[in-house]
């Protein structure tokens, strides 16, 4: 076993990461205006771009890896707390500052919800069952567990995504100041209601006694609780200031280039599904797919349930107008793809055509961002 002093080193070593992250938010908070300067120039635009995706992707990344491991001592239901609530941190304040920044975008809060269900829901569970069905034929997970998540999200969804398209009491896809306190209630109501399932009398229906338990590679001395809360909140206070500056080239992009509006919320959703997208990946290929449907169900679900009272009462603190509602191809698609979820997670086992299916509708949702 490694001295506690070689512990400590290793684990500084491996937040090499965290001196990029700095150092980035040191050079935009001393020379943004001169770096936002030369936007119009394409290979600037796009050197600012990718530097800032990176930085956050990167940074967001890291906080899952230290909020994992505060969710691994802490056990439940406090681990799944922790962990949720700093992603679900991660995506607000992404949104948020692009929101508030530059020209008022009613429709980002819609897009981005929109686009990380897709992501994952299509592309992640996509990917999963394909690459983990190809490894392995054919895997098994906990058919309660799979239906507790989607008896969840799927009335969330359709609530928040869909129902503002009907209501007569307002113009437009919104919801009037009750309904959106209905949403608000409601959404936060399931997810406790939820978490107390999962974590309480119900918790064997997220496991699967088939799986073998793999003791996580982690330190059994230093680095403590304290390092690791210390890492996450170091890692999430850049992520704070380089969204903010990450949100004025999606502005230049959508506003200036005339991009298409969807594409900033897709962006925002790529920066926060990616890490668990990776996380499900790597679970499924294990052979492990109970672990990945409860990263990519337990994901959509605290997007919808956190995430959407979170910018309502946003919106109302910052006096910006948000549009929930699809249109009319996107009800479809969302529908489409909550009823091909019902089917693939209705057997208890899953193989390679069901992963194909998922990977055609995000297939489809990306077409329909240019061509919709």
């Amino acid at each position: 076993m490694k001295s506690n002093s070689k512990l400590w080193l290793h684990a500084v070593e491996n937040e090499w990461f965290l001196a990029i992250s700095l150092a980035t938010t040191l050079v935009f908070a001393l020379y943004s205006t001169a770096l936002e300067a030369s936007l119009t120039n394409p290979l600037w635009f796009g050197g600012i771009f990718v530097w800032l995706f990176v930085v956050v992707l990167g940074s967001s990344l890291s906080v899952v890896r230290h909020a994992d491991r505060v969710a691994e001592v802490l056990g439940e239901p406090y681990g799944t707390l922790v962990l949720t609530l700093s992603v679900t941190a991660i995506e607000v304040m992404s949104i948020s500052a692009v929101m508030l920044h530059g020209d008022n975008n009613p429709t980002l809060v819609r897009d981005t919800l929109f686009a990380i269900v897709m992501i994952i829901l299509g592309g992640m569970v996509g990917g999963s069952l394909l690459l983990g069905g190809w490894r392995h034929r054919e895997q098994h997970y906990n058919l309660q567990g799979a239906n507790a998540y989607l008896g969840v999200i799927i009335p969330l969804s359709a609530l928040t995504l869909t129902l503002p398209d009907f209501t007569i009491t307002t113009a437009g896809p919104t919801l009037s100041f009750p309904q959106e306190v209905f949403v608000f209630v409601m959404a936060i109501g399931l997810y406790v209601t939820f978490l107390a399932l999962q974590t309480g009398r119900h918790r064997g229906y997220f496991s699967d006694a088939t799986e073998t338990n793999v003791a996580p590679g982690v330190p059994e001395a230093p680095p403590s609780l304290r390092w690791h809360v210390s890492m996450l909140f170091a890692y999430i206070l850049p992520v704070v200031f380089l969204a903010e500056q990450f949100a004025r080239p999606i502005d230049y992009l959508i506003e200036t280039l005339k991009a298409p509006t969807a594409l900033g919320g897709v962006i925002i959703a790529m920066l926060v599904a990616t890490p668990e997208a990776l996380a499900a990946t790597r679970a499924a290929m294990q052979n492990h797919l109970q672990r990945s449907i409860n990263v990519s169900l337990g994901s959509v679900l605290s997007t919808i349930g956190l995430t959407v009272p979170a910018m309502l009462a946003i919106s109302h603190l910052t006096k910006h107008e948000v549009y929930l509602g699809l249109n009319k191809a996107n009800d479809v698609l969302l529908l489409l793809t909550l009823t091909v979820s019902v089917v693939t997670f209705a057997s208890g086992r899953t193989n390679i055509l069901q992963g194909a299916v998922h990977g055609m509708l995000f297939g489809a949702f990306l077409m329909l961002i240019f061509q919709g």
